[in-house]
């Protein structure tokens, strides 16, 4: 019985496919492949495809998709079912250590807002921000990226 629990409990853990295109990424992985599971159960969500890439290919990626030609933290490509996450470790580890905390909390903040937009989530308007915002808070069980920059504006 037991055997069989645990075979059950397996077919319903997420799937996450993780590409690694970062030197000295291993820790990073192990954390972005967790946190990817966590927060698509607490989503009801099967499953995701994820990147750990340097700057060089993250500002390449913008500059094509956005247009702007400088890396980003996290780039987000919906698509059914949930879509592409892209996160930069060399920007990620920066963040981190200017925020002052560490890079395993900057990785689950960057993925939560990732998948955030695949769902369809923003921040261009007031509303929207503090739609996603409070999503983002219900994912990570602390503030997240968009809550920390409202607090940040708001007197």
């Amino acid at each position: 019985m037991a055997a069989s629990e645990s075979r059950r409990r397996k077919a319903r853990q997420a799937q996450v496919a993780l590409r690694v295109a970062a030197t000295g990424a291993a820790h990073a992985a192990r954390v972005l492949r967790a946190a990817a599971r966590e927060q698509l159960a607490r989503l009801r969500l099967a499953e995701v495809s994820l990147s750990l890439v340097t700057d060089r290919e993250m500002r390449a990626l913008n500059r094509k998709w956005r247009l702007k030609d400088a890396p980003t933290d996290v780039l987000s490509f919906p698509m059914a079912p949930v879509g592409d996450v892209v996160i930069s470790l060399d920007t990620a580890r920066r963040q981190a250590r200017e925020g002052g905390w560490p890079l395993a909390a900057e990785l689950r903040r960057l993925l939560a807002h990732g998948l955030l937009h695949c769902l369809g989530y923003d921040h261009q308007r007031p509303a929207a921000a503090r739609r996603m915002a409070r999503a983002e808070e219900r994912l990570l069980g602390r503030e997240g990226m968009v809550g920390s920059l409202l607090n940040k504006f708001t007197p």
